[in-house]
């Protein structure tokens, strides 16, 4: 049996899921025993005294001899006094729960009874037409027909169902908390940002943040020993590319240039090595305002005399960066933009929930099968980008994407409307 059509009706909140799995049996099981106690209290109890009073009214009815009549309802607690001439209605008051069971246990046993009359929940009036005899009406206590403070019962039911749940849902926040903590931990360093972390908390969820806490370490780990291998070999060609600089320069200048193109090629190809090695750990994370960096990396761009413009900026603020990073990634893509284009255009977008900062330019752009291919590391799409160019290694895309993803978000390449060529967005939540 599917239970899919019930998931939009239920919490989204482990404490809200919590919550009704503790109120839900405690509403239940006190609806159980409310029905079970009207059943058996109200209505059956009540029964039982309504015909009690029935046959009391019956003894008296029959008395036909005035005075005999009036001292046996002195006896019996029963007022007596002459109907009124006309029929009579029953009536009742809406709240009087067990008025209806009452009426109809007295209409059942009394033949004559004209009508029942509960005009409040402390006194009842019945009105009785014997034939051959006058009309007559008995008042009496209403207490002689049914229970007394039924109330009782609810009030107790609600307290004590109210406080065992408050209690229980104490009991629960206290087990939830760790793991709401190695949620945090979790989500941080997912961002890029490490947290102190203990496991605390039941068995499993100890056991949960254990696995965590090696996780991270090994991840951590290897991205250091990775850092440090591309560090190490980038840093080690730079002597032998300085040395082959120094003896380019004591050949002609028909023979010099073209090695010296080749050897350009290769130190930037180093940089570009460096700047991956280094890319998501450079710097700790701070408010940063997304807005004033990239309006700082535009204005440098124009100042190299690039045609980079920040079109669109929508939201202010500041939001949790490494301003390095971010300011590689972003000169990444304008480097790229302004590469295969003619021109690029920024926006940045900040909102409560996320922040977008969008890079498109005029050029070839990059099919949509080849996106994906775009991103990794070391990948140059001869067929979208022109060689002749000057193209990198293939890890322009990969660097940015790896910064978007160590601050918890994406890099999402995508055609743009404006200037018909490559857009690309760096999303990252807040």
């Amino acid at each position: 049996m599917s239970f899919k059509w019930l998931k939009p009706y239920m919490p989204r909140g482990l404490y809200g899921r919590a919550a009704l799995i503790l109120v839900l049996p405690v509403v239940v099981v006190q609806l159980v025993v409310s029905v079970v106690f009207i059943q058996r209290h109200f209505e059956d109890v009540s029964v039982q005294m309504a015909q009690e009073v029935a046959r009391q009214i019956e003894l008296l009815q029959d008395r036909t001899d005035p005075r005999e009549r009036v001292a046996l309802a002195l006896a019996l607690d029963l007022g007596l006094r002459p109907a009124q001439p006309g029929s009579v209605d029953d009536s009742r008051v809406w709240y009087d729960l067990t008025a209806g069971n009452v009426m109809r246990a007295l209409h059942a046993e009394l033949s004559t009874l004209d009508a029942v009359e509960l005009p409040d929940t402390r006194h009842a009036i019945l009105t009785l037409r014997p034939p051959g005899q006058p009309a007559f009406a008995v008042t009496l206590d209403r207490s002689r027909l049914s229970v007394r403070n039924p109330h009782q019962l609810f009030v107790n039911m609600v307290f004590f169902g109210g406080l065992m749940t408050l209690i229980a849902f104490i009991y629960l926040r206290n087990q939830l908390r760790p793991i709401k903590r190695l949620a945090r931990a979790a989500e941080a360093f997912g961002r890029g940002r490490h947290v102190a972390y203990s496991p605390s908390g039941a068995l499993e969820v100890r056991a949960a943040g254990n696995a965590f806490l090696d996780m991270r370490a090994r991840i951590e780990r290897q991205m250091e020993q990775r850092t440090l291998m591309l560090s190490g070999v980038s840093h080690d060609l730079r002597t032998p590319l300085t040395r082959l600089k120094l003896g380019l320069s004591f050949l002609d200048d028909e023979e010099r240039e073209p090695l010296e193109r080749d050897v350009e090629e290769m130190r930037r190809m180093i940089d570009e090595f460096l700047s991956f090695a280094k890319g998501t750990s450079e710097g700790e994370p701070e408010p940063t305002d997304p807005i004033a960096l990239i309006g700082a990396l535009v204005a440098d761009h124009r100042r190299e005399g690039h045609d980079v413009t920040l079109a669109l900026t929508e939201g202010q603020g500041t939001v949790p960066l490494r301003p390095m990073a971010i300011r590689r990634a972003v000169d990444n893509l304008i480097t790229n933009a302004v590469r295969y284009g003619t021109r690029a255009e920024l926006s940045v977008t900040l909102s409560d929930r996320s922040l977008r900062i969008r890079v498109e330019d005029d050029g070839p752009g990059i099919p949509p099968e080849q996106r994906g291919d775009a991103i990794r590391p070391f990948t140059r799409l001869d067929t979208a980008r022109n060689q002749n160019l000057g193209s990198g290694v293939g890890l322009g895309l990969a660097i940015a994407a790896d910064i978007a993803r160590v601050h918890g978000g994406v890099l999402r390449l995508g055609e743009s409307e404006r200037l018909g060529g490559l857009r690309a967005d760096i999303v990252i939540a807040r």
